[in-house]
This record gives C-alpha cells, sequence and structure tokens, in this order.
C-alpha cells in the first residue's frame, strides 16, 4: 500500500515539476511524466512478476544473479553510453537502462547468501574479507564509470554486518574514519593532531582510571617529540609539525610496548592503534580529497562545510532547492503553483531534487507526510526481518531497509543542504525507469521472502 502511494505520489510531483502549459495531459508520452506513467504500468508487471517465482529461486540462484549484474557493470564500461561525464547507460532506441541500479538487489542477494552459508560468523576474518569483497566489487566497478553517488550507497550494506554480528569495533572505526574526515577539511591538521592525542589520554584515564600513568605516557611523548624536534631543526629540517608529533607517538607507543606486554594491557594497545590508524588518516585525507574527487565533487563537499560559498555555480543547485523548500511554508503554495518549479530555478527537480516539489508546493505538511511514509516503511521492513525464520531472508531484508534509507537520508538530506549533492533518485518518487524498477524488484523479492517465511530454505 505505502508502495503504491510513493510511487503515485511521485508521479504526480514529476507532472508538477516539468509541467508544460503546451502538454497539460499528465498521459503525455512525449513528456517525462507520460514516460513515467508506461515505466510505473512496466513496475506493477515486474512486481506480480517477482512475486509469482517460488522464493527458493532467489535463495538458489543469487550467486548467479549477482554475477549476472557484476558482468553488465563490465560491459557497460565498454559499451555503454557516456551521459553526463558517466558511461553507466546502456541505450536501446529512445529505453535507457542503468544496471548499476540493478546491482543494488543482487549484492544484498548474494551478500545474503554468503552470510546464510557461512552462520553469518563475521568474527573470523575469512568471512569478515569475504563479505567486504561482496559489497566493494561492484562499488568499485560503478566507481571506475563514475558514479560516485551510486558508489556510496552500496556502503549502506556494512549496516547489514553490523546487525549479523560485525564487531563494534569495526562500526566504531568507520564512524571516526567519517568524522575526521569533515574534520580535517575544516580544521588545520595539527590542531587536528594535537586534539586527536588529547582526547586519546582522556580516555586512557577513562578506562584505567590511572592518572600517574597517563601522566607518564604524556611525559614521555613530550620528550620524545623534544628530542625529535631537535634533531628536525639541526639536522633534517624538513619535517612538518604534525608528522614530528605523528612520529613521536610510534616512537613513545616503543616505548610503553614492553608495558602493554608484562600488564597485559589489551584496552591501552587497542587505544594506541586507534590513536596511531587515526593520525595516518589525518594526514592522508588531504591527499585523497585532492586527487580522488572530482573538482565539482570537492566544491560541493568544501561549500557543505562552509569552507567555501558559491551561490551561482556549484552551490547553486542547494541554495535553490533550499529557497523552494523554504518558499512552500507550512501548508504549501498549491499543487501547480511552485514558482520556483514554475521557472526551472532547481535543475533535476523531477529526478535527485523532487522533493523540492514537494516541500514547495505542499509545505511542511506535504514533506511530513513523505517523511512519515518513508519511515513507516522502513520500520515496516525491520519489523517484516526480524520475524524472518531464515537467516537468508533477515539478512536480505536489512539490506533492503540500508538500501532505501541510505537513498531516502541522502537525497533528502541534499535538498536541505545537510548532505553534499552526489545524485542519487528518492526512492520511488523520482523519474527515472531503472530506479524505479531496482527499487521495486527488490522491494518485492523480499515481500516474495516473507510471505513464505514457513517455508524451510537449506
Amino acid at each position: 500500500m505505502i508502495f503504491l502511494l510513493l510511487i503515485i505520489i511521485g508521479w504526480f510531483n514529476i507532472y508538477a515539476a516539468v509541467y508544460n502549459e503546451e502538454h497539460t495531459r499528465i498521459l503525455d508520452l512525449s513528456q517525462r511524466y507520460g514516460k513515467q506513467f508506461v515505466w510505473i504500468l512496466a513496475t506493477l508487471v515486474v512486481a506480480v512478476f517477482v512475486v509469482v517465482i517460488d522464493s527458493r529461486f532467489y535463495f538458489f540462484f543469487a550467486y548467479f544473479v549477482y554475477g549476472g549484474l557484476i558482468f553488465l557493470l563490465l560491459l557497460v564500461l565498454i559499451l555503454g553510453k557516456e551521459i553526463n561525464g558517466a558511461r553507466s547507460w546502456f541505450e536501446f532506441g529512445s529505453l535507457s537502462l542503468q544496471p548499476s541500479e540493478f546491482t543494488k538487489f543482487g549484492t544484498a542477494l548474494a551478500l545474503a547468501a554468503y552470510l546464510n552459508s557461512k552462520k553469518h560468523d563475521l568474527k573470523k576474518l575469512p568471512v569478515f574479507f569475504s563479505s567486504i569483497g561482496i559489497i566493494i566489487l561492484p562499488a568499485v566497478l560503478i566507481a571506475v564509470q563514475p558514479d560516485m553517488g551510486s558508489t556510496v550507497v552500496y556502503l549502506a550494506l556494512f549496516i547489514v554486518l553490523f546487525r549479523e554480528g560485525m564487531s563494534s569495533y569495526v562500526f566504531v572505526t568507520g564512524l571516526i574514519m567519517m568524522i575526521l574526515f569533515f574534520f580535517t577539511l575544516m580544521f588545520n591538521n595539527l590542531y587536528l593532531t594535537i586534539g586527536v592525542i588529547a582526547i586519546a589520554f582522556i580516555v586512557a584515564w577513562l578506562v584505567t582510571r590511572k592518572w600517574k600513568l597517563c601522566l607518564a605516557g604524556l611525559g614521555v611523548l613530550i620528550l620524545v617529540a623534544f628530542i625529535v624536534g631537535l634533531f628536525n631543526s639541526l639536522i633534517i629540517k624538513s619535517l612538518k609539525d604534525e608528522f614530528i608529533i605523528f612520529l613521536s607517538v610510534i616512537l613513545s607507543g616503543i616505548v610503553y610496548s614492553v608495558y602493554f606486554y608484562n600488564k597485559k594491557a589489551i584496552s591501552l594497545l587497542i587505544l594506541f592503534l586507534f590513536l596511531t590508524g587515526s593520525l595516518v588518516y589525518i594526514n592522508s585525507v588531504d591527499f585523497a580529497f585532492s586527487n580522488l574527487l572530482k573538482p565539482h565533487q570537492k566544491e560541493r563537499v568544501e561549500i557543505l562545510l562552509g569552507i567555501k560559498s558559491d551561490l551561482h555555480g556549484t552551490g547553486y543547485n542547494v541554495n535553490q532547492s533550499i529557497i523552494s523548500i523554504g518558499s512552500g511554508g507550512f501548508a504549501g503554495k498549491g499543487y501547480l503553483q511552485g514558482t520556483q518549479t514554475k521557472f526551472k530555478f532547481v535543475p533535476a527537480q523531477s529526478t535527485d531534487f523532487i522533493f523540492c516539489t514537494i516541500g514547495e508546493e505542499w509545505g511542511f505538511l506535504g514533506s511530513f507526510v513523505i517523511v512519515g511514509l518513508y519511515v513507516f516503511l522502513l520500520v515496516r521492513l525491520i519489523i517484516l526481518a526480524e520475524r524472518q525464520r531464515s537467516d537468508f531472508s533477515r539478512i536480505y531484508g536489512y539490506g533492503v531497509v540500508s538500501i532505501l534509507f541510505v537513498h531516502f537520508f541522502i537525497n533528502i538530506g541534499m535538498a536541505v543542504g545537510l548532505v553534499p549533492v552526489i545524485g542519487i533518485p528518492l526512492p520511488f518518487l523520482s523519474y527515472g525507469g531503472s530506479s524505479l524498477w531496482g527499487f521495486t524488484i527488490m522491494l518485492f523479492i523480499f515481500l516474495r521472502l516473507d510471505a513464505s517465511r514457513a517455508e524451510y530454505l537449506v
């Protein structure tokens, strides 16, 4: 029911987003809203096809589906059509299909099949790294296209790994890396390095409650830093301050390695490794940011963090999006009455920025309803996933939840300026046949598995 409601709302808002007074019929096939109607009809057929297939098909052929879709990702790099700088599409006359939209459910199926066969024992390194490999392989192929927006979505499947027993250390490490990435761009590396070391000492005191030990460690670090700094000023004369501090941390750790070993201070050793890894990461972010991201992607991140302001260039989309949503007020301007929409101020307003149309024409109330529908859908899917008797079905269910959540969060976050613009659709609402089919297949596979949850899957 929610599925049908969302695609109908999406269809009417696509009509509002690209409304053309010369083509007022909503079924006009020359316009996007007419084409979307055809996609919706085809989607309903696909949904019926998915649910009539025996649920065991998805279990036994998960790897074949995954392998076939990986092959399409390789093939699109060779035969695909380049659109907006990315070779991500197969074109068949007037029909275009994007394989990456379908590989999402294929990856979720393969991950569920693998973890089910290995009893989801993610504490074992071979199982852990193989699971990561299943996720990373399509992400890398999509990054090569390049389509960084879709690449990020695949990282959502790490939520599944966490649910299935992945070490909390890995989850916390990922969270820290994300925070440090943005902090590294916002603050001077030297100050950030000192701040991270200070936090490490505070945590060490909270863990051990031995303030003398912590003071001794700080004293050793200061002494080593003084010696390294003196050596640099007299002989090398080329090391940066943050590298001197990093080297001092390493040498201080070597000094305390005997203590770690004799006292079996595992918590302190882990903290030291976290500190060392954080400092390496901080000093490598600049290189990655400068060399792995395209110029417009870097500008989007800098604009989001307030490092740069470009309201007429890279920041134009987000600025106009915020104006559009804000102008809707509490109840909105009314259907087909959005001025920002009508005068095309917001680019991609029927695809990546479809939420702008909702915010402007339906206001806070309409936006609240849309967000509420997605939250209800996600909560309902989590409940369904938890009641599965089969590990395979539960794991796949959480894969569906993770992918839908990341799409929902990032797309609306882009529209209101909370996350960088990376160009991913809002599930079931944005214009596009590939995304609509991909999300539908993904969702209805899980509904099919849930319908047969009493059956035994090997």
